[in-house]
C-alpha cells in the first residue's frame, strides 16, 4: 500500500499527521511527503535562503528518525502558494508516479492560507489525475482510494476517521522537535500532543488520537 502526504511547508505532516505515518512505516507501506514549500518564511532570524536550507535539513532529520526515505520538495514561495498549472501539473504527475492508495492533505477550513491552497490544489489534482485527459500531464490515469484532511492550525468541525497513535505519540514528538527553527518560537510540540490528547479524550478511541475529514475512504491498513 503507497501512501502520499502533502504538506504545505516542513513539520506540518508531522503534527497533523505523524502518528498515523509511523503506523503506515511500521506496518511496511512505503511513503512519500512532498511539501509544497520550504517553509522559508517562517522565522525572521534568517534570509529565506538560509532559512530553506535549514528547513529542508530539519525535514530530512525528522524523515531520518521516522524512516521515511522519500521527500521531494517542491520550494515554492511560503506565504504565497499559487493555484496554477505548474502545481496542478505536478501534483498530477506525482500521484500517477507513485500510485498511493491513501493520499494525507490539509482540511479546507484551516486558517493559513497556504493550508487551504494546498488543499485546492491536492484535491483538484486527484480529480484530474483519475481521467484521461491533460496531455502536459505524464503518466496513466490513477484514482486514490483514500482522501484524509488532517487538522494543523485550524480544528475540524467535522471528523469522519479517528487513528489511536497513542503508542507512537513519543517518536511523533521527538520528530517534531527536529524542526528546531519553529518550536523555538512557537511550541508546534506541545500544541500537537495537547490536541491529540484532546482528541483521544473526546472521541474515547485512545490516549492520544488523530482526526480526519474523509472524503472518501477505502481500506486504510
Amino acid at each position: 500500500m503507497n501512501i502520499l502526504v502533502v504538506a504545505p511547508h516542513p513539520d506540518d505532516d508531522l503534527i497533523g499527521c505523524g502518528g498515523s505515518m509511523i503506523r503506515h512505516l511500521r506496518n511496511g507501506h512505503p511513503l512519500t511527503v512532498t511539501y509544497m514549500t520550504s517553509g522559508d518564511a517562517g522565522s525572521l532570524r534568517h534570509t529565506k535562503e538560509n532559512l530553506t536550507e535549514i528547513r529542508e535539513r530539519e525535514a530530512r532529520q525528522a524523515a531520518k528518525i521516522l524512516g521515511i526515505n522519500e521527500l521531494i520538495f517542491l520550494r515554492n514561495a511560503d506565504g504565497y502558494l499559487q493555484y496554477n498549472q505548474n502545481n496542478l501539473v505536478r501534483l498530477i504527475n506525482l500521484i500517477r508516479e507513485k500510485k498511493p492508495e491513501i493520499i494525507y492533505i490539509p482540511h479546507h477550513r484551516d486558517k493559513h492560507r497556504d493550508h487551504r491552497t494546498t488543499y485546492a490544489l491536492a484535491t483538484e489534482a486527484l480529480r484530474r489525475a483519475g481521467g484521461p485527459w491533460f496531455q502536459e500531464c505524464e503518466g496513466s490515469p490513477w484514482t486514490v482510494d483514500t482522501i484524509l484532511c488532517y487538522e494543523v492550525w485550524t480544528t475540524l468541525q467535522e471528523i469522519s476517521y479517528v487513528e489511536n497513535i497513542t503508542e507512537f505519540m513519543p517518536l511523533k514528538l521527538e520528530a517534531i522537535r527536529q524542526h528546531q527553527s519553529q518550536i523555538r518560537d512557537i511550541a508546534y510540540d506541545e500544541a500537537s500532543q495537547c490536541l491529540n490528547r484532546y482528541r483521544g479524550i473526546t472521541t474515547g478511541r485512545g490516549e492520544y488520537c488523530e482526526c480526519f475529514q474523509a472524503l472518501s475512504i477505502g481500506k486504510i491498513s
